[in-house]
């Protein structure tokens, strides 16, 4: 199994709306006792075995843009299919603190989730993405994705994220995604 977490490496884009697949990633790794720091595939991960499973935790170091990369180099290295990973990333078009899990879909307007989809050629490919809804209000998206998460959000997304990692942990736990999107799916944190 492999959870991906989409963010941009580096101190610049720390606690940015675009890196809460990273911000998943680590609670994640907490909440399972690990640290997400060996070098594989272009990324960070984290290895351990749940169950006697394989369970890694990744973080892509390739940008946003070209996740695809890292993501298809896992998904080989480590002999999975697309419907063995779970993508986790922020989405403008959800509600702050909103949770969607869905098995497979289009990337939408996510460029890293577009990229993973060209790269890896498959839609079949399980996502929980975390609402940051924002409405641009004139700036391009780019700024609105790369900006810091604003002090009066900070208590809704710590939440949904907590809660993206909790729904992670049941998955790997129980293998039921049905299970965890019927629990999680569009749950608005507060």
């Amino acid at each position: 199994m492999l959870i991906v977490g989409l963010g941009n490496p580096g101190a610049r884009y720390e606690d940015t709306y675009h890196n809460m697949g990273f911000q998943v990633a680590d609670r994640l790794a907490a909440l399972l006792g690990v640290k997400i720091k060996e070098k594989s595939c272009a990324a960070l991960v984290a290895t351990l075995y749940v169950k006697g499973e394989k369970v890694i935790i990744a973080k892509p170091q390739t940008y946003m843009n070209l996740s695809g990369e890292s993501v298809k180099q896992l998904l080989s290295a480590n002999r999975l299919k697309p419907e063995d990973a779970v993508i986790v990333y922020d989405d403008v078009d959800l509600p702050i603190g909103n949770l969607r899990l869905r098995k497979e879909g289009s990337a939408g307007t996510h460029n890293g989730m577009r990229n993973i989809v060209a790269e890896v050629g498959a839609t079949d490919i399980p996502r929980i993405r975390v609402g940051i809804g924002h409405d641009a209000h004139g700036s391009e998206l780019k700024d609105v994705v790369l900006s810091k998460v604003e002090w009066e959000y900070r208590d809704v997304v710590a939440k949904a994220l907590d809660d993206a990692a909790a729904a992670l942990r049941e998955y790997i736990e129980n293998r039921d995604f049905d299970a965890v999107m019927r629990k999680y799916n569009t749950r608005k944190s507060k």
